[in-house]
């Protein structure tokens, strides 16, 4: 069975398409919107659509975590995506494909090699993500050309990981350990899309995309040193 996970902090306005459009795929067998603090209707119109809601404390990686302990026994593949509405979700089939066939491990979406929308990420995006995967490659052998939230794994793969990042580290994080732990990995082209409400947490203000940065940067240094 497949899972899908979308963390989401006041995004009231997206998460009802964004839940719908999941399960129009006909993919996920549960789709559980992690309510990450919200102070709004967050949580109420995730369930109108169709989702199971769990709560965590304030972090993305906090969300992630809380979402992966929620999944059901039966869950074999986990999807991860964004609330605010800017992942397809109709490319899930082909994050999913590759792991129910058995070729693969963890299959990201790369947002830089899909079409965007004018204005769908910022140049730090595409930047940060370039560079991170220039030195994963020099690292570990495997190239990315994304930090895209939206990618599926195997769960009892990422159970292995040992993921410890709370913040918006976890991404990259995911991506360092299943290169070091030989997880077979696939990079596909995914679109992307403007944000459809909300307001962005990394890439909407300076100090978001500060903070953002600062704690990739750490989480690369921690992994890359310690190996956890």
């Amino acid at each position: 069975m497949v899972s899908v996970i979308i963390p989401a902090l006041n995004e009231e306005d997206p998460i009802p398409g964004v839940v719908r459009e999941c399960l129009a795929t006909g993919v996920p067998g549960e789709v559980i919107v992690v309510d990450n603090g919200s102070t709004d209707r967050t949580a109420e119109r995730a369930r109108e659509a169709g989702a199971r809601v769990v709560t965590a404390p304030r972090g993305y990686g906090r969300a992630c975590a809380a979402g992966v302990r929620a999944v059901s026994p039966e869950c074999g593949i986990v999807v991860f995506l964004d609330g605010d509405g800017s992942d397809v979700p109709a490319f899930m089939p082909q994050l999913v494909e590759p792991i129910a066939r058995g070729t693969h491990d963890f299959v990201i979406g790369s947002r830089t090699r899909g079409q965007r929308e004018p204005g769908s990420m910022n140049l730090q995006q595409i930047v940060s993500g370039r560079i991170a995967g220039w030195i994963m490659q020099i690292l570990y052998g495997v190239r990315y050309t994304d930090m895209s939230p939206f990618r599926a794994i195997r769960r009892d793969a990422l159970e292995k990981l040992g993921m410890r990042e709370e913040t918006y580290g976890w991404n990259l994080e995911m991506q360092m350990k299943a290169a070091r732990a030989g997880l077979r990995i696939l990079e596909i082209p995914v679109n992307h899309r403007r944000r459809a409400g909300g307001e962005s947490k990394v890439s909407g203000t300076l100090r978001g995309t500060f903070v953002a940065g600062t704690r990739i940067i750490a989480t690369l240094v921690r992994v890359a040193a310690s190996g956890t």
